[in-house]
């Protein structure tokens, strides 16, 4: 949690059921702005919204439940404005998923105070280092998980759009 010099909390990341109808919001956010900057950059267009309620109702998000996973949102102001998302892959593996920040709410520390969370939610659940992927379009991201110390790895799925995997030690 961040606060301000008066002690307001500005920032708070919190577990959310993956079901809530405020992780339903924040992935179809998500992932309308993901696959539309697919979309975009690879034939011109904006995702079909058809495509759309399809693949969005296809990722429930059960993976991120418990006992073998967790979603966190990430408030500011008292608004829910980011998820991050974390699931056992094995005894000692989490995978990060589902990083992602409203527009009007990057650049005032919020990816990194979720990704911290993320990691602490992983240790909890017993993981000793963290897994992700990403795409090459999303630098942001990359440069993000670069900074917060994760280095490029081995991939450890074969998903479609997965370009870039990264390993962290937790321990």
């Amino acid at each position: 949690m961040t606060r301000t010099p008066l002690g307001t909390t500005v920032w708070s990341v919190a577990p959310e059921p993956h079901d809530s109808p405020v992780a339903a919001a924040l992935w179809r956010a998500y992932y309308t702005e993901v696959s539309d900057r697919w979309y975009l950059l690879h034939e011109g267009h904006a995702t079909d919204p058809d495509e759309l309620e399809r693949e969005v109702a296809a990722d429930t998000g059960e993976n991120l439940a418990p006992p073998g996973g967790v979603l966190l949102v990430a408030r500011y102001g008292g608004e829910p404005v980011g998820t991050a998302g974390v699931r056992l892959m094995d005894a000692a593996t989490a995978e990060l998923k589902r990083v992602f920040l409203l527009r009007e709410a990057r650049g005032k520390g919020g990816a990194a105070l979720l990704v911290s969370a993320a990691e602490d939610a992983a240790r909890a659940l017993g993981a000793e280092r963290m897994v992700l992927d990403t795409r090459g379009d999303l630098v942001e991201a990359r440069a993000l998980y670069a900074r917060l110390g994760y280095e490029e790895s081995a991939p450890h799925n074969d998903h479609p759009y997965a370009e870039h995997w990264f390993t962290k030690r937790l321990t």
